[in-house]
């Protein structure tokens, strides 16, 4: 049964989302050949709480980056994606990106589960508010300086750092989303990244179908839970399957 097929009979679909549906808006993968912890290592948690110099080169890596997040544009798989939402097919969207690009393709918030956390925002590790990021962007490449929170607690975007812990919520809403789905897609993912990659494959163990379209080798290539696996750029592949599955001659 291809791609196009499974999509157009499924009614609940789970669609888990990587870096490499984002590498066609302009955004670096992390852990691929030329991803970004080729050439710098991650600042963890508990050293970015304990250390000024840990802070400021982890506001260095967000600084260098912050250009291709701001001016990143969603590409036709999130697009697509928002339209199997629109035509009342998708059960939730469980995403590792923290670039923000399905909200703003128009996936809404209740369809949609940010594991990692996102870029959009900066939150105070102590009191939890979020702002904007603009100003704090702006105000460290000026003064190299973390910033700090109007409570003093200290400021960092709203992502999951190495070491900290996931949101139980956001966790929760993605395990109730793999009991409810009849198909699962995994798209630009390499899948190697527990617990996030465990949702796909707890859905697909269930017995429903379990199609991973990936550019390069996955960790659940070869897994007997896998239906279909497509190599090659999911922009290229997903959205026009998509459009043909929801075609109204179909």
């Amino acid at each position: 049964m291809g791609l196009v097929q499974l999509l157009g009979d499924a009614d609940r679909i789970l669609v888990f989302t990587g870096a490499g549906i984002s590498t066609g808006s302009g955004i670096r993968d992390f852990r691929g050949p030329k991803g970004v912890w080729k050439e710098r290592q991650p600042v963890y948690f508990d050293d970015f709480m304990d250390s000024e110099a840990a802070r400021i080169e982890y506001w260095d890596q967000k600084c260098q980056a912050w250009p291709s997040f701001s001016d990143a544009e969603p590409n036709a798989v999130h697009t697509s994606i928002a339209d199997l939402e629109r035509a009342g097919k998708l059960a939730m969207v469980v995403t590792q990106n923290i670039d923000g690009l399905h909200t703003r393709a128009g996936t809404s918030s209740g369809r949609l589960v940010e594991l990692h956390g996102t870029n959009t925002a900066i939150e105070c590790m102590s009191c939890h508010a979020r702002t904007d990021p603009d100003s704090h962007v702006k105000r460290f490449l000026e003064t190299r300086t973390p910033p700090i929170c109007a409570c003093s607690g200290y400021l960092k975007p709203a992502t999951v750092s190495f070491g900290q812990n996931l949101d139980p919520d956001e966790l929760e809403r993605a395990a109730a989303a793999v009991q409810e789905t009849d198909l699962v897609v995994a798209l630009g993912s390499t899948l190697s990244v527990y617990p996030a990659a465990g949702f796909p494959l707890a859905a697909a163990e269930r017995g429903v179908p379990y199609i991973v379209v990936n550019r390069g080798a996955t960790d659940h290539d070869g897994h007997t839970a896998v239906t279909l696996r497509l190599e090659g750029d999911v922009v290229e592949l997903f959205p026009p399957a998509v459009a043909e599955a929801l075609a109204p001659s179909r």
